[in-house]
């Protein structure tokens, strides 16, 4: 019995369409750590932060894991894939570095701050995040620090970088050591903020002072004291 020549030919596209299926390599998805290393901090401890918001550059707004070439260019890493949203990864990652870092378990990211009053807050923009066989890890950002009343503390713009042996697992594991760099920097700034900023130091003297009451003022003082009429001088008030 003769093939008809489509016949034969939907054959071959069928065979030719298994053997590229057999030889498509099974994806590989990979996911930022933290550090295993460091305690979590106490309970309703530290002062409140609130992480954001949080900037990623563009070109990482990919499921695919960004590859950097010697010669600077971009390329897709084949089956490699985050698990996950890489922006959300590295939140995960500051979050829980600033939490064991601060000592601080009074941790939110913007903008899920119901019921959460900050006392310092981290806006960050990161412009680079990547790596490549031939590239070290590298992390470019800029951060700025508000106090509670909105106003900046401190800022910086920093580059980090951190060498591996080449491939894709340590790539990915020395870019989660750039995030720990960066939150050890946050942490830092955080902990050389004044107490009165934080909140810790008027809590502190208002609990020391004891109010005073009628009874604990001597008869010397009541003596001394004199009757002073009230003075009709106008008033200004200042609102600001």
């Amino acid at each position: 019995m003769r093939i008809a020549p489509y016949s034969r030919m939907g054959c071959l596209a069928a065979l030719l369409a298994l053997g590229g299926c057999a030889s498509t390599p099974p994806s590989a998805f990979y996911q930022l750590q933290t550090s295993s290393e460091l305690a979590l901090a106490a309970e309703n401890q530290g002062p409140a932060i609130l992480l954001g918001p949080l900037e990623v550059a563009d070109y990482l707004q990919r499921e695919v894991v960004v590859q950097r070439t010697l010669e600077g260019n971009l390329q897709l890493g084949g089956a490699a894939r985050w698990a996950g949203s890489l922006e959300d990864d590295i939140a995960r990652v500051l979050l829980r570095e600033l939490s064991v870092r601060t000592g601080s378990s009074q941790v939110a990211l913007y903008p899920d701050r119901v019921g959460f009053t900050p006392q310092v807050q981290v806006l960050l923009s990161i412009s680079r995040f990547d790596a490549g066989p031939d590239q070290p890890a590298v992390l470019e950002a800029q951060w700025r620090l508000l106090d509670a009343a909105g106003t900046m503390r401190h800022s910086q713009v920093l580059r980090l970088e951190h060498p591996h042996t080449g491939s894709l697992v340590n790539q990915v594991r020395m870019q989660s050591q750039l995030l720990h760099q960066l939150a050890e920097r946050l942490a830092q700034a955080i902990k050389a903020l004044p107490e009165t900023l934080l909140g810790e130091e008027a809590g502190a003297t208002t609990s020391r002072r004891a109010p005073r009451t009628a009874s604990s003022v001597t008869r010397e003082e009541r003596t001394r004291r004199s009757p002073v009429s009230p003075v009709s001088t106008p008033v200004e008030v200042y609102r600001f």
